[in-house]
């Protein structure tokens, strides 16, 4: 059961704030089902979410009308979360890793919410080719913080006062030119980007803060405590009590060939 565990990227101790997090664009979604051709009402169309989290794109989906959803997760805190907000719904939940899904080649869509940067892109790809039938979808997407925000940029002041060689990694860099490497596989790269604000108190702020796993505050340790103290201190002393700020969906699809 080793490999059902990405260790490097264990969000055990960051699940409980997940739901301070902003959901996915819902005019995004709407977007990459009409592109990827799933019809409105659901019917047989069928996606796996992979590193589907607590759930936030996979409830999504299923509200958009998609009803034969599968939520792939291997952290238990995680998935806990998700299976216990998606009571009801049509969502099925399984613990496996984007590289090991144990699922069968019969799927129509495959996602990445905001996962695609935590495991080895390269053997997720492989599987993905492997679960989509001829002609389906693959998407990664991510909601950014949108950095011409007049709060987002006081925000991203603070922090890099605070750590001067902060870096976004991944999730901030366009995905196409490794995606273009699997032209093999894959054709016809979209790419597409949708702005929405939300309003936001700042502890609520603060909160979703406490979601994120980075290098520079390792909230699992004193020091990593110590940092994110400072910088949230800050926060509220120079950010609103209440504030809307903007974020972008971002995502990247392409069609197996």
């Amino acid at each position: 059961m080793e490999k059902l565990v990405e260790r490097h990227w264990d969000y055990s101790k960051n699940a409980d704030f997940y739901k301070y997090r902003p959901n996915y664009s819902e005019k995004a979604i709407q977007m990459l089902k009409t592109y990827v051709g799933a019809p409105s009402a659901g019917g047989d169309f069928s996606v796996v979410d992979v590193g589907a989290g607590t759930g936030n794109l996979t409830i999504l989906l299923t509200r958009s009308g998609l009803q034969k959803v599968t939520a792939v997760e291997p952290n238990d805190a995680m998935r806990g979360i998700g299976e216990e907000i998606t009571k009801g719904t049509p969502i099925q939940w399984i613990r496996a890793t984007a590289t090991e899904t144990g699922l069968a080649h019969t799927y129509d869509w495959v996602t990445f919410g905001s996962s695609f940067n935590v495991i080895d892109r390269q053997e997720a790809l492989q599987e993905t080719h492997r679960l989509l039938k001829p002609g389906g979808f693959f998407s990664c997407l991510w909601n950014h913080r949108n950095l011409l925000c007049p709060i987002q940029k006081q925000a991203e002041g603070i922090i890099e006062a605070f750590v001067p060689n902060y870096t976004r990694g991944v999730r901030r860099e366009d995905q196409r030119p490794f995606l273009e490497e699997f032209a093999g596989d894959f054709k016809d790269i979209c790419y597409i980007e949708v702005d929405f604000d939300i309003q936001r108190t700042i502890e609520e702020y603060i909160l979703a803060w406490r979601s994120v796993k980075n290098r520079f505050w390792d909230l699992e340790t004193p020091e990593g405590e110590v940092l994110f103290s400072k910088i949230t201190e800050k926060m509220r002393q120079v950010l609103p009590s209440t504030f809307s700020i903007k974020y972008t969906t971002r995502a990247w699809t392409m069609q197996k060939k």
